[in-house]
């Protein structure tokens, strides 16, 4: 992987720092801490019991494919956000490459209900079992809609102030990881846990059934390192975009993928798989099993942290795409208003909290969590294809080119982890089904608003 400009090279520059309405805040730092927090969260903290449940003892294989066709798609998704520092990102990818409006706006909905599908999911991992460690007086559907509404609140405030929190709960929820870390460790010198159980694999029979068994646990897992995406609709709010983000995007996917694959290996090390997959808070079983004195209500607290930063993430990443669509007006033009004195995009911030609530009740945390890594993984295979579609488009920056067989292995895994092949429940395509009949609907009604007002 290199960092090139386009041919003919240039002289070495910065793309123009065009006019925008949004705050550059993010520097690199911030930016580093943004991505691992939007990986790390939901994913790792509340869906690891899940995959172990489809795959078995051997736990760690899922993230570690997981982790490799995270990297093919980030390379493309790198080369891509250094051309285009815009906030739209895959719509914005996709328009430029194949510039068929309609099959832009399907793109740019399916990322938007993934990253709500996404907050959904963070919303009943809170109101789950790591909550259930201090009360359960509450009912959990109430607790997820008020944890929605607090989130969309806070992103009101602004991004300096939503990014910040971000950057506070990243330590949190990597403080969390440790802790799991250093009980593995400690388990490891002192020759707890059962090492035979990592090579152990629920699927028995033919190797088909082996083969769909690791590509479904690879799919679920997936969702764990979903969000190093969203940050690409942040460009118009990061300072120097071009040279910001390929470093932090590698560097975040690397740190989560590094800690996803070694908490996979203590889990099952310390926990038979069975047990993880009956629980919403499976990491709170390796705290109680792992032989050191730490408090469960604790890492309960931790947890809990965890999966409100994944929320907030993905709420903020709706609400700015939605500014993003609504400049290219794929979307109608008041869905880019920007509150006046805060300067954040009010508009998408109240719709995107809308639709949230209202998935709240049409899963629990596997189906949408699937339902999330289904829909990105085919937004994946576009993005992965748009990127070579896109080489013939020269700019005047520089800007990072990744390998071309990247984005090819990029597209080609993901299709295979759409596919039926990953052996997932039918309501996840019934669900995104339904998802993009809604968006259907929202094109037709968005090129009436357009004629009617002469616009189209």
């Amino acid at each position: 992987m290199s960092t090139s400009a386009a041919s003919p090279p240039p002289p070495a520059s910065a793309p123009p720092d065009e006019e925008t309405p949004l705050k550059r805040a993010l520097g690199p730092k911030l930016l580093i801490l943004f991505v691992i927090g939007d990986i790390l969260g939901t994913g790792i903290y509340a869906t690891t019991g899940k995959v172990a449940g489809k795959v078995g003892g051997a736990l760690w294989l899922p993230f570690a494919i997981g982790f490799v066709v995270a990297i093919l798609t980030a390379a493309s998704y790198v080369e891509l956000v250094g051309k285009y520092p815009k906030a739209a990102g895959a719509a914005l990818y996709t328009q430029k490459a194949f510039k068929v409006p309609f099959f832009t706006f399907i793109v740019a909905f399916m990322v938007m209900c993934s990253g709500l599908s996404s907050a959904s999911a963070a919303a009943r991992a809170f109101s789950g079992d790591y909550l259930a460690e201090f009360t359960d007086a509450v009912p959990p559907t109430l607790i997820a809609i008020l944890f929605i509404l607090a989130l969309a609140a806070l992103n009101l405030r602004g991004v300096s102030e939503s990014v910040k929190t971000n950057v506070v709960l990243t330590l949190v929820e990597l403080t969390g990881l440790t802790v799991i870390l250093v009980i593995g460790a400690y388990a490891v010198m002192t020759g707890g846990g059962e090492p035979s159980r990592l090579g152990e694999f629920e699927a028995t029979g033919t190797g088909y059934a082996l083969l769909t068994s690791v590509l479904g646990a690879t799919a679920l897992g997936f969702f764990a390192f979903v969000g190093f995406e969203d940050s690409v609709n942040m460009a118009e709010e990061t300072k120097d975009p071009h040279r910001t983000f390929p470093k932090a995007i590698f560097i975040g996917v690397a740190v989560t993928g590094t800690i996803y694959v070694l908490v996979a290996l203590i889990s099952s090390l310390l926990v038979d798989y069975t047990v993880l997959e009956k629980s919403s808070g499976p990491l709170l079983e390796v705290v109680k099993a792992g032989g050191v004195d730490f408090p469960p209500r604790l890492f309960a607290l931790i947890a809990l942290f965890a999966v409100t930063n994944s929320a907030l993430i993905n709420i903020m990443m709706a609400s700015r795409l939605c500014y993003g669509m609504a400049n290219e007006r794929i979307l109608p033009r008041g869905m880019g208003r920007v509150l006046a004195k805060r300067r954040t995009p009010v508009v998408g911030i109240v719709f995107v909290s809308l639709l949230a609530i209202g998935l709240v009740s049409t899963g629990e945390i596997e189906g949408l969590g699937d339902t999330t890594a289904f829909l990105l993984l085919c937004v994946f295979a576009v993005v992965n294809v748009a990127v070579l579609v896109l080489r013939k488009d020269r700019v005047e920056h520089e800007h990072f080119r990744t390998p071309t067989i990247l984005p090819v292995l990029g597209a080609i895994t993901a299709i295979i982890l759409a596919s039926p092949l990953a052996d997932r429940p039918a309501d996840v395509y019934i669900r995104a089904g339904v998802l993009l009949l809604i968006g259907i609907g929202l094109w037709v009604l968005n090129k009436v608003v357009i004629k009617a007002r002469g616009e189209g």
